[in-house]
């Protein structure tokens, strides 16, 4: 299958007009001719992933997170992404990623969160202008898709960030034990106190304090986000609103498993599998 192909199919359930200005997304490396028969999904690419990449044999990695990220004068092995990118180039392995995209995307990472934590009546938290299409459910399976295809009978315009409400309150507590639990992590980080009534969440996966104001004003009780630098959790506090902070690689990880899903339905022909070497950098201890 041609590069290419896959490239159509990543635009269309993550088009790239929902990134983000400042990202870098797209096709990063590689010949849009070139065959491909094995992709790989992760969330950041590493030496552990390039280690499996290579080793693996496969022909295009989807990286959530660009690489590189940054613009640079020169590639060479004096850095350690300079090693990792000549190392992709010498083996013949394209890389994708939909990053920003993804997260806002119809059945994007935020969205995912937002379903596994049970939300209703999910919509953007920020205004958008693209109109969701049957087309961006390509490759998930038909109970998704049909369930997902009534809310499109209604119009649903795609912007950043995901709010939505639990059916029932639940206290601030309960719903960090929930994350725990949804997430499978052990621990996370809270701002606000334990019995803090929370029925409307804001959800911004990764990085994403710059959403407090935000969801604070649309009469959010709470926001799911991976971190959160200090003076923003204050600001939260202040502003009365409750933060559950799971981890940037918790918040966005699992997503690698569910593209590679989706992948795999829409193109059999390919392997397809999801990083299994990679781990996330912080330890808590």
């Amino acid at each position: 299958m041609k590069l290419q192909t896959l490239i159509d199919f990543m635009e269309t359930i993550c088009p790239l007009e929902l990134a983000e200005d400042w990202d870098n997304v797209g096709l990063l490396l590689g010949s849009r001719t070139d065959e491909i028969d094995k992709v790989l999904t992760c969330l950041t690419i590493d030496g552990a992933v390039v280690d499996e990449a290579v080793a693996e044999g496969f022909d295009c990695v989807v990286s959530h997170h660009p690489f590189p990220f940054h613009s640079a004068k020169r590639w060479t092995t004096d850095t350690p992404e300079g090693t990792l990118l000549l190392r992709l180039v010498g083996a013949g392995i394209a890389v994708y990623s939909p990053h920003t995209a993804h997260d806002s995307a119809f059945f994007g990472i935020n969205r995912q969160l937002a379903e596994g934590l049970g939300l209703i009546d999910v919509r953007s938290l920020y205004d958008g202008t693209l109109e969701a299409t049957r087309a961006m459910l390509a490759g998930l399976d038909a109970s998704e898709t049909q369930r997902l295809e009534s809310e499109l009978e209604r119009g649903v315009l795609l912007g950043t960030g995901r709010i939505g409400r639990f059916p029932r309150p639940k206290t601030l507590a309960d719903f960090a034990e929930q994350v725990k639990e949804t997430l499978q992590i052990e621990r996370l980080q809270v701002v606000g106190a334990d019995e803090r009534v929370v029925t409307t969440v804001a959800i911004g996966c990764g990085a994403a304090d710059e959403f407090i104001a935000e969801a604070s004003r649309q009469g959010a009780d709470a926001i799911l986000m991976g971190e959160a630098r200090f003076h923003a959790c204050e600001e939260a506090r202040a502003r009365g609103i409750g933060v559950v902070l799971a981890g940037h690689y918790a918040t966005e990880r699992f997503s690698a498993y569910v593209m590679a899903e989706r992948i795999a339905r829409k193109f059999p022909e390919l392997t397809v599998e999801a990083s299994k070497r990679e781990s996330d950098p912080i330890r808590i201890v």
